[in-house]
């Protein structure tokens, strides 16, 4: 699958992400509790400090030498403790449920839109709307046709929606979907008022 993500601000992490789908994956795990371009340029971070950034290898890795991976400064994530746990049962799900394929959860058997949400809805660290939005970025930028892929991601399917991660591909549409996260947040506590 040919692609070309610019979700880090980074050429280097991009083209990491363009590549390599584990470290998509792993992009989306970390996005959380801090900004889309730290979280997706994580990924680029482990490689370098690994040298390889393959699920078995995150997988078997000693969980006290994975923790101090992630925490290497500059972090990879600001809870390098709970991320790598959750990045290291991530890599074991793809291991253990894929063969280490990571894209298998997508392709294999050929599985329709709500068929791959279920799968990634499996996956450790991802609920329903980080699966829905992982959806999304694999129908709306790397060519993921499964029937009814748009309406098993809701809204975040929808073509020309600026609310997520799967609708970054340049600098002025991040500001849009930082602007629009920025809106629901901001509706979103005025309703608890």
């Amino acid at each position: 699958m040919t692609r070309a993500l610019h979700l880090s601000g980074d050429p280097a992490a991009d083209a990491l992400l363009s590549e390599d789908d584990f470290a998509l994956l792993t992009g989306m795990l970390l996005d959380q509790q801090i900004t889309m371009e730290a979280a997706f340029a994580g990924p680029a971070k482990l490689r370098d400090r690994i040298g390889r950034l393959e699920p078995a290898e995150v997988a078997g890795m000693d969980p006290d030498a994975f923790q101090a991976v992630m925490a290497e400064k500059p972090a990879v994530h600001r809870f390098p403790g709970s991320m790598a746990k959750r990045v290291q049962q991530l890599a074991q799900a793809i291991v253990d449920d894929w063969g280490g394929d990571t894209a298998a959860i997508w392709r294999q058997g050929s599985p329709d839109g709500p068929e791959a949400l279920r799968r990634l809805q499996a996956l450790p660290g991802f609920g329903e709307q980080k699966a829905r939005i992982f959806l999304a970025l694999l129908g709306k930028q790397c060519g993921f046709e499964g029937a009814g892929w748009r309406e098993a991601a809701g809204a975040y399917g929808e073509e020309g929606a600026k609310r997520s991660v799967a609708d970054i591909v340049d600098a002025d549409s991040l500001a849009e979907v930082r602007k629009a996260k920025q809106a629901a947040k901001a509706a979103a506590k005025a309703a608890k008022g």
